[in-house]
């Protein structure tokens, strides 16, 4: 109850990105203001041992934007400010974007069976079955289908089979998010890349494709493009004053608990500051917020191998990580939280702490993909 009570009010708040101090790149070209680290009071030699960490950690690109300005942009190895990288399971969070603005657009409702856009035997549940997952149960992942199938990105309707009534239970499970695509190409009479370039892309100037990688809908894009993307999100689905995503409900709903068994998870986004979160391939409920050295108002989307967006409103903050996967590292959540370490340590005047975390810690949770 605390946890949602928290949401709530985090969503009464104003709309901080708002202000007048927020910044936002042009839509054309690749200019993108920039401030110093040293003007957030940011020691250069802790800069310098960070970018350390993360080349360590096989990453490829980070940014962090403060107020929507740039303040670390470090690209590692052969990769540039122009390479394109995919998102994995980051990407959830463009579907999620895209189902809003197709409501917003009355082109359906998250409250409409899903089989209303796939047709009857999408699944290989009975039809009563079938006919009770609805939209919303696949954006929060409560679909009631079988994750333990030997594919779980499997979207054929051999591989969608039951487990439990829909609403009944949460279970990270990628077939029944990929249908979505489908969904949204059904509703809207688009192809999902032409809907995400009209609504989406074309008002920021975020560049980017979905690929079709066996089962799955993979995004890339570069960088930036990623940056770009959280910076929207940070401002609540406003850019520069255009309010793209209209439909506030929605984006609270999108970014608050999106069901009563998993506090740390909305629309394929994973908050924090929740008493209790669940992650994928276990039923387990670990105690504890899922990354204890970030802001409580953060959220993320998580993808495999360690492809990042952090939104941490309350901070002005926003960064992104693209890159392979860590050495070491069985579980981006650790890592993602070991960046917000490197973060709040980046100030002159404290001292550095040690990072306690062990190899039996780092290697007991699964890989949120």
């Amino acid at each position: 109850m605390k946890n949602r009570i928290f949401y709530i009010l985090l969503a009464l708040l104003p709309f901080q990105s708002l202000s007048q101090s927020t910044y936002f790149p042009p839509i054309v070209g690749n200019n993108w203001d920039s401030i110093s680290p040293q003007s957030l009071n940011w020691c250069q030699n802790r800069i310098d041992s960070f970018y350390v960490f993360l080349d360590t950690n096989n990453t490829k690109a980070f940014i962090l934007l403060k107020d929507g300005k740039i303040v670390l942009e470090k690209y590692f190895g052969t990769y540039t400010q122009n390479s394109s990288w995919y998102w994995a399971s980051a990407g959830k969070t463009i579907t999620a974007f895209m189902i809003g603005i197709a409501q917003q657009e009355n082109h359906l409702s998250i409250s409409d069976t899903t089989s209303k856009y796939l047709s009857q035997g999408w699944t290989n549940c009975t039809p009563a079955q079938e006919e009770k997952i609805t939209i919303k149960n696949q954006l929060s992942m409560t679909s009631g289908l079988d994750d333990a199938v030997p594919d779980p990105s499997c979207t054929l309707d051999t591989c969608l089979t039951y487990k439990a009534d829909a609403g009944n239970r949460w279970a990270y499970h990628n077939g029944p998010y990929t249908v979505l695509d489908g969904v949204i190409e059904s509703a809207t009479g688009s192809t999902l890349n032409a809907y995400t370039t009209q609504k989406l892309k074309n008002p920021t100037g975020i560049s980017g494709i979905f690929l079709k990688i066996d089962y799955n809908n993979v995004f890339f894009s570069t960088a930036r493009s990623m940056a770009k993307f959280g910076l929207l999100i940070s401002s609540k689905g406003n850019w520069n004053g255009n309010q793209i995503m209209k439909d506030t409900t929605y984006f609270n709903q999108m970014t608050q608990p999106s069901q009563p068994f998993n506090d740390a998870y909305g629309y394929f986004w994973w908050l924090n500051g929740t008493a209790t979160y669940m992650l994928p391939q276990t039923q387990f409920i670990f105690n504890g917020p899922i990354n204890p050295n970030a802001p409580a108002d953060m959220i993320a989307a998580l993808g495999k191998n360690g492809q990042f967006i952090n939104v941490a409103p309350s901070k002005g903050l926003v960064w992104v990580r693209m890159g392979e996967t860590p050495d070491g590292l069985s579980v981006p959540t650790i890592l993602n939280d070991q960046i917000w370490q490197h973060i709040n340590e980046m100030e002159c005047h404290l001292s550095i702490k040690e990072n306690h975390l062990d190899k039996a810690e780092i290697n007991i949770f699964p890989n949120p993909v």
